[in-house]
């Protein structure tokens, strides 16, 4: 029986770096090491690498599914990776350095990985784990290798004579795990197609807008959400990446001048320290094509300062769970009739879903009322689409309704137009005399203060209005501003009735293992903080 008219040809990775190596083969790949050394190559080298290192995984007894976990910084081995162990049918583990210890031992023995390649910089890490990840049979180290065997010496004694392991386009490919913020991390296992349709989902000119001529400098870190989806849709473009495997402004600036990026993408606190080198060494920001911010909202004056650079300005939204790209920022129908203010204002929302994922809303106090995409109605934000996770791995019951809607935990806004905008989560929005109040909203209202380096909300009790805003701020080095100060700036940002009913000065603000701000530990800091009524 004839199934139609078309090849069957299986959605999987290698069919990424077959068509990079092959359509872009001279296509530079770029590293910047910590010591400032350079190492080049190109897409037919990733492939090449990539082929050695699948030899090298079976030589070691791995097989189809086997977990290899990486360690690592951005750079073009850790690129040969994600290739390399997809192409001899295992799963790669991208694990975040950045978690606390019982969570790096909890994720490396949920996962059972078999083999963990790491940068030298974590060597203290490796060597305090080592005892706890019973799993792991081998180690490899990405540089040095002065503790054990390096990446190059390893996949060197191959000949790279490869055929890509064949399988199903639903097998696994990647595993990531979420940050944790709340109990263990929970593990999101792509495959091959999920993985495949959102790289492609990410070319969209509504998306990345990847072309050859496009030069990526991803400061987002390749353990994180693995890399919002850029090193697979950068080889579908074959387009030139440039990778630091350090995040010092000073070098970023640098090597965005000296190898012509025309696109970035990471979290507003990248921006936020490359805005303050340029203007503490009198250097004008690089002139890039777009910018990709995610994580966490970005201020009005980031963007601002983006676009009047010439800069398109995109928030992309989303989460481990989602691959991670859900919405991208863009231009909408009506964009040239907007003003400058205008496209700032849009610019701000997290975009607009890309073709595969539907977004909605539902009622925060009933969770069984769909609410309208009319601008104005908040609520807890469910999506659905083939790269959104079904079930996390090991678990004993799926992660949606019966209707296919994931819970993101979010609190968002549909706009008439499909702009979503994010107002807070749902554990963080604020409930003050049966109204909902924004965090997030105060939060990116109060930083564009000058004195403001960085800002909290969190609700505390309050006898008559159930929950009260309180603002902890992080002044800016070398300034200074009191209390009434900063609420005199809320006043006409924010409703009279949002504003905080204190604001406290702090040294730091708790951030989670990746970098947004942990409002959890900030109430345990402050659990006995008592509100003046």
């Amino acid at each position: 029986m004839s199934l139609g008219a078309m090849q069957d040809w299986s959605m999987r990775i290698s069919h990424v770096i077959d068509h990079a190596a092959r359509e872009a083969p001279d296509r530079e790949i770029v590293t910047r090491w910590a010591d400032g050394s350079e190492t080049r190559t190109d897409w037919a080298g990733i492939r090449r690498d990539a082929k050695k290192m699948s030899q090298a995984l079976q030589a070691l007894g791995l097989g189809k599914g086997d977990k290899v976990a990486s360690l690592a910084m951005n750079h073009a081995r850790h690129l040969v990776s994600w290739f390399g162990v997809a192409g001899m049918g295992g799963v790669l583990h991208t694990c975040n350095p950045r978690l606390f210890e019982d969570q790096l031992e909890y994720i490396v023995n949920h996962a059972e990985d078999k083999v963990m390649i790491y940068d030298a910089a974590f060597q203290p890490i490796v060597d305090k784990m080592r005892d706890k990840w019973p799993t792991v049979k081998h180690y490899i180290c990405f540089d040095s290798g002065e503790h054990t065997t390096s990446f190059e010496d390893w996949i060197g004694a191959q000949d790279g004579d490869f055929e890509w392991v064949d399988g199903d386009e639903r097998d696994p490919c990647m595993i990531c795990y979420t940050s944790g913020t709340t109990g263990n991390p929970k593990g999101v296992q792509y495959e091959h197609r999920s993985t495949l349709l959102h790289a492609m989902a990410g070319l969209q000119p509504a998306a990345f807008n990847f072309n050859a001529s496009s030069v990526m400098l991803p400061v987002v870190p390749m353990f994180h959400a693995a890399s919002w989806g850029l090193p697979y849709a950068g080889a579908m473009a074959g387009i030139k990446f440039v990778f630091s495997a350090v995040n010092d402004p000073a070098v970023l600036d640098e090597v965005m001048k000296t190898e012509g990026v025309t696109d970035s993408a990471g979290v507003p606190t990248v921006w936020l320290a490359h805005f303050q080198y340029c203007d503490a060494n009198d250097l004008e920001l690089p002139k890039l094509r777009a910018a990709t911010i995610g994580g966490s909202a970005a201020p009005r004056f980031m963007i601002e300062r983006l676009m009047k650079n010439g800069t398109r300005v995109q928030h992309a939204w989303g989460m481990t769970e989602t691959s991670p790209i859900g919405t991208v920022g863009g231009p909408t129908g009506d964009w040239e009739q907007l003003t400058f203010d205008q496209k700032v204002e849009k610019t701000m929302k997290q975009g607009r879903p890309i073709f595969g994922v539907e977004l909605r809303t539902v009622d925060l106090d009933d969770p069984s009322k769909v609410l309208p995409r009319d601008g104005e109605s908040s609520g807890a934000l469910h999506i659905r689409g083939p790269w959104v996770v079904k079930r996390y791995f090991k678990a004993e019951k799926d992660a949606i309704d019966a209707e296919g809607w994931f819970n993101t935990g979010d609190v968002a806004i549909l706009h008439p137009d499909g702009t979503m905008q994010i107002t807070d989560r749902t554990k963080d929005v604020i409930k003050s005399g049966g109204e909902w109040i924004s965090s997030v909203e105060l939060e990116n209202a109060a930083v564009g203060h000058p004195a403001v380096a960085e800002a909290a909300a969190i609700g505390m009790m309050h006898p008559k209005w159930d929950e009260r805003p309180v603002l902890f701020v992080v002044k800016q080095a070398g300034k200074d501003v009191t209390a009434e100060e900063v609420i005199n700036f809320l006043s006409d940002k924010v409703a009279k009735w949002w504003l905080p009913d204190a604001v406290e000065f702090v040294d730091d603000i708790p951030h989670t293992a990746t970098g947004k701000i942990s409002k959890k530990d900030l109430r345990d800091r402050f659990s006995d903080y008592q509100l003046e009524i």
